[in-house]
């Protein structure tokens, strides 16, 4: 019963993101040839909620479910690993025409040439595991 709240929010999710267009091949490939401005406009009310968000849980030192204050930890600056994973990832967003939520989206819609697609990315996900101690971080 207690993961029915993440399975309701997970569905509101799908909708919003089905309903804006943002699993759409199309759009992400209008994006990535600097075509059109939906999805940026999509990416960039997402940052400014996430920047709001932040500022109101660090101001009012609000508590989590059980209680809890947030911590928020700092992130080091930023390196080439930071470079180097975001363009792996849009490399991947790039040639697939979709990031990670949209890949199970678009599998709830019966887009069942996406499993490969899921599967790539466990398997990228479980190959980095092996791997990522003797990556340089």
């Amino acid at each position: 019963m207690k993961a029915l709240k993440y399975i309701v929010v997970g569905f509101i999710f799908g909708i919003v993101l089905t309903k804006s267009e943002a699993v759409s091949w199309y759009r992400i490939y209008e994006m990535f040839m600097f075509q059109s401005f939906h999805m940026y406009g999509i990416i960039m009310v997402a940052i400014v909620t996430g920047v709001i968000g932040i500022q109101i849980i660090k101001r009012k030192n609000i508590k989590d479910f059980k209680g809890f204050p947030i911590e928020i930890i700092p992130k080091e600056p930023g390196s080439t690993r930071f470079w180097v994973g975001g363009i792996f990832f849009g490399l991947g967003w790039a040639l697939v025409g979709a990031c990670p939520g949209p890949i199970f989206i678009l599998l709830g819609a019966g887009f069942l040439p996406l499993l490969l697609v899921l599967f790539g990315a466990l398997f990228g996900t479980f190959l980095y595991g092996l791997i990522k101690d003797k990556l340089p971080h």
